[in-house]
C-alpha cells in the first residue's frame, strides 16, 4: 500500500471518528436540556377565530352535544393553574388532550420533569374525563396520588406533571 493511500485512510477514519463524537454530544445535549419549545401562536389564533365563528352562528346551526353524554356538573375547560403556562385554558370538546414536551402535544410543557409524551386526558363513554400516565419517568399525580392506571378526574382536582398543575373546571 502506498503512503498516500494510507494517509487518506487515516484521515477518513479520523473524520468518521469526529462525526461520531459530534453526534454523541448532540444526543447527550438533547437528553440534558430537552427539545426546543416553540410558540404555536398562529395555531392558537386560528382556534380563536373558529371559536368566534361558532359563537356567531345561529342557535339551530350550533352543534348540540350527544344525548346521554352531558352531565350536570361536567367540566367545560382545562386550566393550567401553576407552572410556566399559568392561565392557559383549553376548551373540552370531546377530543383527547395530550400533555408533554413534544411539539405535537395539545399542551406543550416546558418542564424538565415532563416527558415527551407524558400523559393524556380523554373522555369515556359516560362523559367522565380520564387521565392516563403514558409511562413517564417522573410520573403524573392526581390529588397527590401517583397514577398507575387510567383514573377519572374529579372537578377541580389538581393534576401535577413536574412543576405544572392542571385542573378541570366548569
Amino acid at each position: 500500500m502506498s503512503e498516500l493511500t494510507l494517509t487518506v485512510m487515516r484521515l477518513g477514519f479520523l473524520a468518521v471518528l469526529w462525526l461520531f463524537v459530534i453526534v454523541a454530544v448532540q444526543v447527550i445535549r438533547s437528553d440534558l436540556f430537552g427539545t426546543r419549545v416553540t410558540q404555536r401562536g398562529s395555531r392558537r389564533e386560528a382556534g380563536r377565530a373558529q371559536q368566534a365563528q361558532r359563537q356567531q352562528a345561529p342557535p339551530q346551526q350550533r352543534q348540540q352535544p350527544a344525548a346521554g353524554r352531558t352531565r350536570r356538573n361536567a367540566p367545560t375547560k382545562l386550566v393550567v393553574s401553576e407552572g410556566t403556562l399559568t392561565g392557559t385554558t383549553v376548551a373540552l370538546q370531546g377530543q383527547t388532550i395530550s400533555l408533554g414536551r413534544a411539539h405535537d402535544s395539545t399542551i406543550v410543557l416546558d418542564d424538565d420533569y415532563a416527558s415527551s409524551r407524558h400523559a393524556r386526558i380523554y373522555p369515556d363513554r359516560d362523559g367522565q374525563w380520564i387521565v392516563e400516565d403514558l409511562g413517564s419517568t417522573n410520573g403524573t399525580y392526581l390529588d397527590r396520588s401517583r397514577l398507575t392506571t387510567p383514573t377519572p378526574i374529579p372537578l377541580g382536582a389538581p393534576i401535577r406533571i413536574g412543576k405544572t398543575v392542571i385542573e378541570l373546571r366548569k
